[in-house]
């Protein structure tokens, strides 16, 4: 009973479901549902992860080519 809980805990905390919308889900869809979930979140992780290990270690170095420009003087 408890792992049904944390079906709708997930459903709920993750993925935006309300109470009533998880428990009125039948069971395999809503294992469906979970699964995906579950898998959706792995790929957001690992899409980060692989983003934060690009070159320059999270930071960029700024070139002739990429600086923003100088703001205008107000005087």
């Amino acid at each position: 009973m408890e792992n049904i809980y944390e079906q709708f805990f997930f459903l709920k905390y993750s993925g935006g479901w309300s109470f009533s919308e998880a428990y009125n889900l039948p069971v395999g869809l809503r294992n469906w549902f979970v699964k995906r979930l579950v898998k959706q979140l792995e790929m957001e992780k690992e899409a980060i992860e692989k983003a934060s290990k690009g070159k320059g270690g999270g930071y960029q170095e700024l070139t002739p080519h990429n600086q923003p420009p100088s703001p205008k003087k107000l005087y």
